[in-house]
């Protein structure tokens, strides 16, 4: 491409962007807005950033032009029920005219193709799979069969209304995640990351393993705010993995390190990623009291990281960070409030205020938008400002687009489950199964949010259990939340868990070495996810810090010290022969603490 014709593209990416960030910051301010207005032009300002821009980048001459193809068609289709709301509210669903079935189809086509180049095939072949079931499933005989539902309404509830391409999920994405994801995109273009990388390296970095713990609280810290495990994968990877080369960490226990310290970022608060948000939308629960519940279990996941770290350390001599690569509290104090500024504002005004989640992800926005201003050594730059500004719109807008090419194509399958009972159908079959048993649904469930979570988004795999495994457990007594959050945890694992575990190949990729022995360490390492789900079942005060506290920190203490011996029990002590022969011991000792029902 020409520099003159890569400029006009870029010039034409940058003023997108700008598009997208902007319509999502006027509808935060703007008050009541027609949802079949909002949720279809936030199908339109990411539309561009899959098939004309970003994320086509690279794809053949047939793949583009298709991409433009499709692209202005469902531009056009999204505008049409912009434009024309006022009369499609009073068709009840149902479409009339051929050219309302030609906009259906064009939509439902976009939507599934949108989600193919943005995520791959696995999420749109689900969403076609079950939109064929509404369509043929008045066919099938027996308990999996319907009472049919014709075209004009099967369509038409699906695109037309408030359900699903435009339904919850989608309202979702447009009011609350886009703005945490702009939020993201602006801390990821200044100089959070330096300042949230110093503190951890000065905090952690004495410690046996210095280099890995760094890699550990410096993705904690990412993961905050970001709630992105593979953006913050190779974030801070590129920097925690060649530090730990350098001092001759193993470079398959350099990358799983990363790896499972990214996983976690995921599940701590105050941001938790954008299934969290859809959590708080099917809940119908205040976002900030599933965050104060999840505090105790992300606690725990990274103990049990710390602990499996210090096994490593002394397995293989680990050595702490040299004391001339340690930043010096001088340095951190001039890099952290580029980090500080953005998340004393989002945590503050999430819990001293009674404002809504969207003002605070744009106040934090806004802050951070001003600290872009400076450089590394607090020099303010207007050049640099514009130039850091425009990279932040840019990865914003791109994973605005990402983000709602996940959440409408999940709305199909949501939409479908809705107007047919097929997750009430599904939700039997895993109750049956489990012969009434609560352990084995539990069982069933992880295994069924696994098995999704590996070719899938973790926002799109907690969605689909959500709708399916989740009220199986709600109907035999697990309380809603806890339910929730047990999908969510074993969603996360297919970030660790082979054959598809995209953290994983991240981190290989930057460490340099096979995928497979990344793998292996990380679910050592990463053993608190597959445990802790579990164990705040067996304790449900490990949920209550908000109503019981000191019952929730008794349990949360309990179980900690059972996972540390299930983790020393996996990586074990190889240079100590008695340690080696302890482990099993280890492991019978920590399962019995873990699951012994108490606190």
């Amino acid at each position: 491409m020409p520099d003159t014709d890569r400029q006009a593209h870029g010039w034409v990416a940058l003023s997108l962007a700008a598009l997208t960030v902007g319509f999502h910051l006027y509808v935060a301010f703007s008050g009541l807005i027609p949802n079949l207005v909002t949720r279809p032009l936030h199908l339109a300002v990411a539309i561009p950033f899959v098939f004309f821009v970003g994320l086509t980048a690279g794809r053949g001459k047939a793949s583009r032009w298709s991409g433009y193809a499709v692209g202005a068609a469902g531009l056009l289709a999204c505008l049409y029920i912009v434009v024309n709301r006022e009369a499609l509210i009073h068709q009840y669903g149902t479409l009339v005219g051929p050219g309302q079935y030609l906009v259906a189809g064009v939509l439902i086509l976009s939507v599934l193709e949108m989600a193919r180049r943005a995520i791959k095939v696995v999420l749109p072949t689900v969403a076609l799979l079950v939109l064929a079931y509404g369509w043929f499933g008045g066919w099938i005989p027996g308990y999996f069969g319907h009472g049919g539902l014709g075209p004009a309404y099967l369509l038409g509830s699906l695109t037309i209304t408030e359900g699903g391409l435009w339904g919850t999920l989608t309202g979702a994405s447009v009011n609350t995640i886009a703005l945490f994801v702009i939020l993201g995109g602006f801390i990821s273009a200044g100089q959070a990351g330096a300042g949230f990388m110093a503190f951890a390296t000065q905090l952690a970095g004495r410690l046996r393993a210095g280099a890995a713990q760094v890699a550990v609280l410096s993705s904690a810290f990412y993961g905050t705010i970001s709630g992105v495990a593979a953006a913050n994968t190779a974030t801070t990877g590129m920097v925690t993995i060649p530090a730990m080369k350098r001092l001759g960490y193993p470079r398959s226990i350099a990358g799983a390190v990363e790896a499972v310290a990214s996983t976690g970022g995921q599940i701590l608060p105050p941001v938790m990623g954008a299934g969290v948000f859809v959590m708080a939308e099917l809940l119908r629960m205040p976002y900030t009291e599933i965050m104060v519940a999840a505090i105790l279990p992300a606690v725990l996941f990274f103990v049990t990281t710390w602990g499996g770290l210090y096994y490593f350390a002394v397995r293989y001599d680990l050595p702490a960070l040299p004391a001339d690569q340690l930043p010096g509290w001088p340095a951190v104090a001039r890099a952290l409030p580029f980090f500080l500024v953005p998340f004393s504002i989002l945590a503050g005004t999430l819990a001293f205020t009674d404002y809504t989640l969207a003002y605070a992800a744009v106040y934090a926005t806004g802050a951070t938008w001003l600290t872009l201003a400076f450089e590394p050594d607090g020099r303010p730059s207007l050049r640099g400002w514009a130039a850091r500004t425009a990279d932040a719109l840019t990865i914003a807008a791109r994973q605005v687009a990402t983000i709602a090419a996940v959440i409408i194509c999940a709305g199909i399958v949501i939409g479908v489950f809705n107007l047919t009972g097929l997750g009430v159908k599904l939700t039997s079959l895993i109750v049956g199964a489990s012969g009434g048993t609560l352990w084995i649904a539990l069982l069933l469930t992880a295994l069924a949010s696994l098995v999704l979570g590996m070719e899938l988004p973790t926002t799109a795999a907690y969605v689909i259990c959500a709708a399916v495994a989740a009220p199986a457990l709600t109907e035999m007594g697990v309380p809603d939340l806890y339910a929730h959050l047990f999908v969510f945890w074993y969603a996360l694992l297919c970030t660790i868990t082979p054959p598809v575990c995209g953290n994983v190949f991240i981190a290989a990729s930057i460490a340099e070495t096979p995928w497979l022995p990344v793998a292996g360490n990380a679910l050592r390492l990463g053993v608190g996810l597959f445990v802790v789900p579990l164990a705040f079942i067996a304790n449900p005060a490990l949920l209550e810090l908000a109503q019981q506290p000191l019952l929730a920190l008794a349990a949360a203490v309990k179980i900690g010290i059972g996972l540390l011996a299930i983790s020393y029990a996996i990586v074990g002590w190889r240079r100590r022969r008695l340690a080696e022969a302890g482990r099993p011991v280890a492991l019978a000792i920590g399962l019995g603490v873990v699951f012994t029902y108490g606190f």
